[in-house]
């Protein structure tokens, strides 16, 4: 799988949309915060901030040997840009888009799995190696190096947690935002293998929420997978109202699916202990994992 690449200190990284003012802002922040952004794609020739900017992906690829790439272009543009990409050879793609059209994404879906390339979202804030690079907009202030891999839907909700956390002495291995999408490239069953084998991941965190299978299927997961490592689940949502989307396109809880109760069935009987507190969550993982 792709992530692996995050493993890699200095992965060359671009931006797409990178002259547009979302794309040029972050794409500055990411370089400051260690992130090895060699280039990205726009809809001019010449440099942000000495980032040099090309007209297409492939070019751009050619030129700086980028492996991955964050997509901050228009929700309609979303398609073609991930395509070029992958067309170009990149194989971590994170697309921090929201509203992209549902047929676009299982297109983006679909061309991702015949390529051999990891995509992380759409609507995701990113993901993060603390302390080494972030790809996409994570607060600064929510990112320390530490024991804890964290997966979220919400980004939002994952800032609060990890900041908190991280004043009590519990940082991130790693952090990916999968997004709440109810398509997209990159689902929580997908990223178990990875922290199974992340040697300074010794915990994991879910951070989930109504609507779908997704936690369900993690849960799937972690028993194939005879995942050794103790697993946190905070579920938001517990008092939402069926049938009504919350935030999320993938946040909808129908009649007897994609329940808070389905999802701690299915999380507890994988040996998860779930909250639907954040308070009890940070209270909990600060004392087992806290300095």
């Amino acid at each position: 799988m792709s992530l692996d690449l995050l493993l890699d200190a200095r992965l060359p990284v671009l931006v797409q949309g990178i002259t547009g003012r979302a794309g040029s802002q972050h794409a500055v922040a990411m370089r400051a915060y260690g992130t090895h952004v060699v280039g990205g794609v726009g809809s001019r020739e010449g440099d942000v901030e000495g980032i040099p900017v090309f007209r297409r992906c492939s070019e751009a690829v050619a030129h700086t040997g980028a492996r991955a790439s964050v997509v901050m272009v228009p929700p309609v543009a979303v398609r073609d840009a991930v395509v070029e990409a992958i067309d170009a050879g990149v194989r971590l793609i994170v697309i921090v888009t929201e509203g992209v059209p549902v047929h676009d994404a299982l297109a983006i879906v679909r061309h991702a799995h015949a390529h051999g390339a990891t995509c992380i979202g759409a609507s995701t804030a990113g993901l993060a190696v603390p302390g080494r690079m972030k790809l996409g907009f994570l607060p600064d202030v929510a990112l320390a190096p530490g024991p804890l891999g964290v997966m979220s839907k919400s980004g939002t909700l994952a800032y609060e947690v990890c900041w908190r956390l991280a004043t009590r002495g519990v940082g991130q291995s790693v952090w990916i935002g999968v997004g709440g999408d109810a398509v997209k490239g990159t689902r929580f069953a997908d990223c178990v293998p990875f922290f199974a084998r992340h040697r300074e991941t010794r915990a994991l965190l879910m951070i989930g929420e109504i609507g779908g299978d997704e936690e369900e299927t993690f849960a799937a997961r972690l028993v194939a997978e005879r995942f050794a490592k103790p697993v946190y689940a905070l579920l938001a949502g517990s008092t939402a109202p069926e049938g009504v989307t919350m935030g999320h396109a993938g946040a909808i809880a129908g009649a007897g699916t994609g329940t808070i109760a389905s999802k701690r069935t299915a999380l507890e009987a994988a040996g998860v202990r779930v909250f639907t507190s954040m308070n009890a969550l940070v209270a909990a993982a600060g004392e087992d994992l806290g300095r």
